[in-house]
């Protein structure tokens, strides 16, 4: 592997190669859907289910796709091959509707815990939280172009919660 050396001053870059501090809300946001997507390959690799198995590796791939258009500024926004649609967040709600018809969900608080891929379901959940509330700010700031995004990570949350659910029904 070659070394870049182009982040070690604090800094990378956006799809259109502008250089933004590793700080910055983007580079925070889809660092943090990174970071979950990471979060689930752990519940994905536990999980004996074939049915989550496919369930994650589908949001990983939206993940990477949200991820893509969080790194991209409005001038190169035409660029990009795929964003988020009406069509994804239709797909989420299917798998709710779908995992809620084989489970029971309880109406009381839950403590994450009853398996390991369910509990590593509920942190990947508790990350997407987090990158929905960045989100939230970065679409405040007029940063984020498609709404969809922001409608696609709270839905996204609500399916984790209910395949971790799911996940416990199964073991």
């Amino acid at each position: 592997m070659k070394f870049s050396k182009k982040g070690d001053k604090g800094e990378t870059s956006l799809l259109g190669g502008q250089r933004v501090p590793k700080y910055d809300l983007r580079p925070d946001t889809y660092g943090t859907l990174d970071e979950a997507s990471s979060v689930l390959g752990v519940a994905k690799a536990g999980t004996k289910n074939q049915r989550i198995k496919d369930i994650i590796l589908s949001v990983q791939k939206d993940l990477l796709i949200i991820g893509t258009e969080l790194s991209t500024l409005k001038e190169d926004y035409e660029k990009l091959n795929r964003t988020i649609g009406d069509e994804d967040v239709d797909r989420i709600e299917a798998i709710i509707d779908e995992l809620q018809e084989n489970v029971q969900l309880k109406n009381e608080f839950i403590y994450p815990g009853e398996t390991v891929v369910s509990a590593q379901i509920d942190v990947a959940r508790t990350v997407i939280r987090r990158a929905e509330r960045k989100a939230a700010k970065l679409k405040n700031e007029g940063l984020i172009l498609n709404p969809k995004i922001n409608q696609y990570l709270n839905r996204l949350a609500d399916m984790l919660f209910t395949m971790a659910r799911f996940e416990e029904a199964e073991n």
